[in-house]
């Protein structure tokens, strides 16, 4: 139910649970006016505004359906609202997945993982101070990497 302040300033949306049949005081959150409310005075001011409401809407469409250019707008506005959806257009996740882009995501993957090889190497120096064993490391893995394609190789 929505209440309307006397000052007119101010419409607040109150639960209708909240008001008995007999009435409430209620007080404008912005005004700071006090006033007594009824439900019966509210449902008979709403039901004037109404006809006032529905009485201009109906003139709006009457006035849209008479002129050519508003009536394919219309017709529209009239197959959206029998749709069951809220939304226009409806979006269907496709399968996107293709060899190509995984063979795209391998590359990337091995570019990456030699740029950060190749870092490594070049800063094996002032890195070795936080990380002790990583010459080390890095040595095993070009061995591995050395072991792989040796691998390759005797497969052709």
């Amino acid at each position: 139910m929505i209440i309307t302040c006397p000052c007119g300033k101010k419409k607040f949306n109150v639960d209708t649970n909240l008001i008995p049949d007999k009435g409430r005081l209620v007080k404008c959150g912005t005004c700071d006016e006090t006033w007594f409310f009824k439900k019966s005075d509210q449902t008979t001011l709403e039901s004037r505004e109404d006809v006032v409401i529905n009485e201009n809407f109906e003139k709006q469409i009457q006035n849209q359906i008479s002129s050519p250019k508003n009536d394919k707008t219309y017709n529209k506005i009239a197959n959206i609202q029998k749709t069951k959806g809220s939304e226009l257009i409806k979006y269907r996740a496709k399968s996107s997945f293709t060899i190509s882009k995984f063979l795209s995501y391998i590359i990337v993957f091995l570019v990456s993982f030699i740029g950060v090889i190749i870092i490594l190497d070049t800063f094996k120096s002032p890195l070795s101070i936080f990380f002790p064993s990583l010459e080390l490391l890095l040595y095993n893995m070009f061995e591995t990497i050395k072991d792989l394609v040796l691998f390759a190789k005797d497969l052709k």
